[in-house]
């Protein structure tokens, strides 16, 4: 097997600490029980030219996985369902229900959470005239997962890839409070981010952007 060598930021704003996508692809190791390490890139305007020919946009996550480098955490989530039956069936059906809630996952319910939580991040209240539009567009797809999500306890049958995406995009828009009147996508999130890998791989996460601080600290301390 080759090494996989996941790449994130070094460091960013503690409001966004936790919710960083790499996440996604640590709790997805994590959960097939996948060894890997972790390398670091700094701020967008301190990023090395050779990041940017393997991350055409600059974000993260990166996999490597031996001569392979996979980005977009969707991605790199079917990319480790191919190691692990434990992230995405065997099973044709089973496979392909997993796989369409990818896609639902980031396109059609992180799509309709993302202007909020940019706003969010920005401390920047969502107004103006379109803000009502928005607001519907959000609610009719928490709507739709309120539907599923009431009788099934994860979306393809066992705990997949869908359900990492899935589990993560409610619990960002939950940061806002979208889910008050939700309690299936609520509980859904509680389900997921109860399981011992995601509360590694968030463990991991904050290790990392703590450490980061406790050097810069130490680094000013001396200067």
């Amino acid at each position: 097997m080759s090494d996989l060598i996941l790449t994130t930021f070094s460091t960013v704003p503690k409001i966004v600490r936790g919710l960083v996508r790499d996440l996604r692809v640590r709790w997805a190791l994590e959960e097939a029980g996948l060894t890997y390490r972790v390398a670091t890139v700094p701020p967008m305007d301190e990023r090395f030219p050779d990041y940017w020919a393997l991350q055409p946009f600059g974000q993260v996550p990166v996999l490597t996985d031996g001569g392979q480098h996979v980005f977009e955490s969707g991605a790199i989530l079917l990319h480790l369902g191919d190691r692990s039956p434990v992230l995405l069936p065997t099973d044709p059906t089973a496979r392909s229900q997993a796989v369409q809630w990818v896609f639902a996952a980031l396109n059609s319910v992180e799509m309709a959470a993302l202007p909020w939580m940019l706003h969010r991040f920005n401390d920047d209240p969502m107004t103006g005239p379109g803000a009502a539009h928005i607001s519907r567009f959000l609610t009719g797809r928490l709507d739709t997962m309120e539907r599923v999500l009431s009788d099934t306890e994860w979306l393809a049958g066992d705990f997949s890839v869908a359900d990492i995406l899935m589990a993560d995009v409610l619990r960002q828009a939950d940061t806002f409070d979208a889910l008050s009147d939700h309690p299936s996508c609520r509980a859904y999130v509680t389900r997921a981010t109860a399981r011992p890998a995601f509360a590694r791989a968030m463990a991991d996460q904050l290790a990392l952007f703590n450490a980061a601080d406790a050097e810069t600290a130490a680094r000013e301390a001396t200067s």
